[in-house]
């Protein structure tokens, strides 16, 4: 008979399999397939590894993917909330504060706290790990989006202004993926991928 930890920690892997099913609003480069958030999470934890030199702080890099890799795991029961959505954030802390109580407490106690302590440090912003973690989270969509002709900036109310401000954390944990993210929205308003205000 399997342990009542063993049992909580494989109940809990077989629901997070659900982020494979929860789409954003960014698409796949090279098709018009939404991305999914487990998709999302992966990308950016290659990206943490490949671009942890360009971090202006110190680091604990293991603490940096284990966040990327549970940061939209309250999104099972939460839902994906477009960044652009002024609406759907009013609520939006309030909602996954409620998933994340409800799907983090399927595990041992242990393992629960130490989940429920990266999410808010992630969504704090507060810590090194946490500002390259939300800077990361932040340009991967810029990516999508260049490579994508401006898929998802192409909704009415989004422009230039928009884009540079949901950017700009990248401005001191990581300075030149900011000046990048800069000439990538500068590049994507001269191509027509975007909307200069």
């Amino acid at each position: 008979m399997e342990s009542t930890r063993l049992k909580q920690q494989i109940e809990f892997i077989v629901e997070i399999d659900r982020l494979k099913r929860v789409f954003r609003q960014n698409v796949v480069i090279g098709t018009a397939e939404q991305e999914n958030d487990a998709e999302h999470s992966w990308h950016l934890a290659v990206m943490a590894m490949l671009l942890l030199e360009y971090s202006s702080e110190k680091l604990n890099s293991s603490k940096v993917l284990k966040m990327l890799l549970i940061h939209d795991l309250v999104e099972i029961h939460a839902g994906d909330t477009f960044c652009y959505d002024k609406e759907g954030n009013l609520d939006k802390l309030e909602r996954e504060q409620r998933a994340a109580d409800k799907l983090f407490n399927i595990l041992p106690s242990d393992q629960a706290q130490e989940i429920m302590d990266l999410w808010e440090e992630f969504e704090a912003v507060e810590t090194p790990e946490a500002r390259y973690a939300a800077s990361l989270d932040r340009l991967q969509p810029l990516l999508l989006n260049y490579n994508t002709f401006g898929h998802t900036w192409k909704r009415p109310g989004i422009t230039s202004k928009n884009v540079l401000q949901r950017n700009q954390l990248l401005e001191k944990p990581v300075p030149e993926l900011w000046d990048l993210a800069q000439e990538i929205i500068e590049d994507s308003i001269q191509k027509g991928y975007l909307k200069r205000s």
